[in-house]
């Protein structure tokens, strides 16, 4: 391993990278003495840092260009805007002109935002995972004006703490390094480059069967918490996309324990106080096993992950809960989350006030100041709130005086009353006029492709056209200001500018989107652009030695390695939806080169699935609707006619994840299907009439008029 390699190597600096926790107040009234070069910048994470005395550049060659001239080393910090050590390793050090003075004579800084750069994040996060066994923001790495790492931890106070370093020992110590011992920091960043080397090197695999199916399953079963809900102990992810592969492998097997485990953690999440209940969406985290005391901040893809696995959990169940949850997610995300030309914000802050979690905190005097008593008591019955509070401070363990709304078993009955959403209504009206936490309203393409397919298929299952709506305008959005002519995207837009290369995801994610928008309103336009940005993911992307798709272009900055990973994280990764995507423009253009693509990745991947399936969770999700007998469905009308868009709506509906619907409008011959769809040349209606094609590997049943025989075809 990596670690032991350079375990001499930490042992000469007699130093170890760790994560360390404290509480800090901010000093909001701190005066803006300095202006660096982070001031032009358009990220909301470096403008945070726009007035440190730190010397911060951007990424970019001007950094590296002065390291070299000057001889320097890189302090390289990454975090994002959202991230609240990243706010306590700012005010603490790169706020304190003592540690600036450090950097800004030894090194050469640079901040990244990790959800601008990911390919940069995710090659120096592999770095220090490597080397101390654990990772997380800020993200600290130290490395040569070569961009070779030697150095890596997370984050570090001014000073250290218990035999801790922190950057009044560190700095000093690397850089006399630096000037004295470089050859033994040029040895280490030898080893370290050719462990990324290594790593990212991609073999071809034994093909994938049926049984990393039930593997994947059976993990999960292992995992699985029956007293609350979801997998492992504390800390507890939400993960939405292992819920949607347990409610898919429940379909395909009739597995009665993976839709228990679904719809457990789904409900269990609903209740808790990770939920949002006045304000609606979902935090990001629970720091403790039972969904109660949350990481405060709220990721858009968060909200679009969890919008699907509720949504498909109605679709399966009828449950009416999951619907509603899932509605009250895309009405957050409308009313504070959704720009006015279409586009999705990021992140909301968990801190507010230099607290975190105080915008969402309630204190009894409080309610009983801004309800009646009998509507104060009912409130503090149905969410457990308590006199001395019930919400207890993360790093001190104490009681801080205020609560936190969540539900139990015994009072999550009575929270659905009509005199619930009264007093919801009045809360959410006083608490908005409390002082927010900070915005992240930086777009980012790949994040709002995972909105737009959760909006197209919220608004398929809920037959609500506005969803539908607000899923194209943010489509249209992206064509228009995040898409060249030529159909190369960019990653980011904020107060009209657009910029950074695209990664793999943006291109993944945004046609994953498409492609349900397309299902949604069955505009030929949508797929048309599914297909075309596919074709330039496969052309800047794809591994053609062994196959897979790597993180950055190969029209954009070489970094020291060139990244390549289906890991699925906090969200599913590119090659995950990408593997999807293919399999489903095989069986909507009837192409096999789709396939075989996705065959590939599968292969490259597998030795490492079958290692931890748990950790591919999209990718097996993609593999299962291969392997789940997936059927196209045609359906030949006019667009016109009123029974046709009823049988349309009523197929689309039913929740059956392994199938892809193509619609072949009789009227509309400027925008036909056929050119995509070759196979479909022939089938036309019969009598006039609506016709259904229901097919499977490209062999179709009997063309039928009848919908009742239509979906007979399709349940069988």
């Amino acid at each position: 391993m990596l670690a032991k390699q350079l375990t001499s190597f930490v042992i000469f600096f007699g130093l170890v990278p760790f994560l360390w926790s404290q509480s800090d107040e901010f000093d909001s009234n701190q005066k803006e003495k300095h202006v660096n070069r982070l001031a032009k910048e358009s990220s909301p994470y470096l403008l945070q840092h726009q007035y440190n005395p730190v010397d911060w550049y951007p990424w970019g060659q001007e950094a590296f260009d002065k390291a070299a001239q000057l001889d320097r080393p890189i302090f390289l910090s990454i975090g994002y805007s959202t991230c609240h050590w990243c706010h306590v390793m700012e005010h603490e050090s790169f706020e304190d002109e003592q540690v600036a003075d450090l950097l800004n004579e030894n090194f050469i800084s640079i901040k990244v935002d990790r959800e601008e750069m990911p390919e940069v994040d995710h090659v120096y996060m592999s770095v220090c995972q490597a080397m101390t066994g654990r990772g997380g923001w800020p993200l600290t790495i130290i490395m040569t004006p070569k961009k070779e790492p030697f150095f890596a931890g997370t984050y570090f106070p001014k000073s250290g703490r218990l035999g801790r370093p922190g950057m009044m020992e560190l700095l000093p110590s690397i850089a006399d390094a630096w000037k004295n011992r470089r050859d033994e920091l040029v040895k280490s960043a030898n080893k370290i480059h050719e462990f990324l080397i290594s790593s990212n090197k991609k073999q071809l695999g034994d093909a994938l069967d049926e049984s990393i199916l039930q593997n994947t399953y059976s993990q999960f079963v292992n995992r699985y918490d029956k007293n609350h809900g979801g997998f492992g102990t504390r800390p507890k992810f939400p993960s939405p996309h292992n819920l949607i592969f347990l409610l898919r492998f429940h379909h395909m097997t009739g597995d009665k324990t993976s839709l228990m485990m679904v719809e457990k953690t789904l409900q269990e999440m609903r209740m808790g106080g990770i939920y949002d209940h006045v304000g609606f969406g979902f935090h990001r985290y629970s720091t403790d096993a039972e969904w109660l005391v949350p990481h405060f901040e709220k990721m858009l893809y968060d909200q679009a992950m969890l919008a699907m696995a509720y949504t498909e959990a109605f679709q399966l169940t009828g449950n009416k809960v999951y619907k509603k949850t899932a509605e009250e997610i895309l009405t957050y995300v409308q009313r504070d989350m959704t720009d006015s030309l279409g586009g999705f914000y990021s992140a909301e802050d968990a801190d507010s006030e230099g607290e975190e979690g105080l915008f969402y905190l309630w204190k009894i005097e409080e309610l009983n100041s801004i309800l009646e008593g009998e509507d104060a008591r009912f409130v503090q019955h149905v969410f457990n709130l308590q006199p001395d509070g019930n919400y207890k401070d993360e790093a001190t363990g104490q009681f801080t005086g205020r609560n936190i709304f969540y539900l139990n078993k015994s009072t999550s009955e009575l929270a659905d009353k009509k005199k619930m959403s009264i007093i919801r209504d009045k809360l959410f009206h006083v608490r908005e006029k409390r002082i927010h936490p900070i915005k992240d309203d930086k777009i980012l393409t790949d994040w709002n492709g995972l909105m737009i397919a959760a909006f197209a298929k919220a608004g398929v299952a809920f037959n609500s056209q506005e969803l539908i709506e607000a899923a194209e305008k943010c489509a249209q959005f992206i064509l228009e200001k995040l898409t060249d002519e030529n159909g190369r995207m960019k990653k980011r837009f904020r107060i009209g500018v657009s910029g950074l290369d695209a990664h793999l995801d943006d291109y993944a994610f945004f046609a994953w989107g498409l492609l349900e928008l397309y299902e949604a309103t069955f505009n030929i336009q949508y797929l048309q652009k599914a297909i075309q940005i596919s074709e330039i993911m496969v052309a800047e992307f794809w591994n053609e030695s062994s196959g897979g798709f790597y993180l950055g272009s190969d029209k954009t900055e070489a970094l020291i390695v060139r990244s390549i990973t289906g890991y699925d994280g906090a969200i599913p990764s590119g090659n995950s939806i990408a593997a999807m995507n293919l399999l489903k423009l095989t069986r909507i253009t009837g192409n096999v080169k789709w396939a075989e693509m996705a065959d590939k990745i599968f292969n490259v991947f597998s030795n490492e699935i079958e290692r931890a399936p748990t950790g591919f969770t999209s990718m097996v999700t993609a593999f299962l609707f291969e392997s789940d007998r997936p059927k196209e469905i045609v359906i030949v009308g006019s667009g016109k006619d009123p029974e046709t868009w009823a049988a349309l709506d009523r197929i689309k509906s039913k929740y059956n994840p392994n199938k892809v619907i193509l619609f072949k409008n009789i009227d509309d011959t400027e925008r036909e299907l056929s050119p995509l769809a070759k196979w479909t040349a022939t089938q036309q209606t019969i009598d006039n009439k609506t016709t259904f094609y229901v097919c499977q590997d490209f062999a179709c049943k009997i063309p039928t008029t009848d919908i009742k025989q239509a979906i007979k075809f399709i349940n069988e």
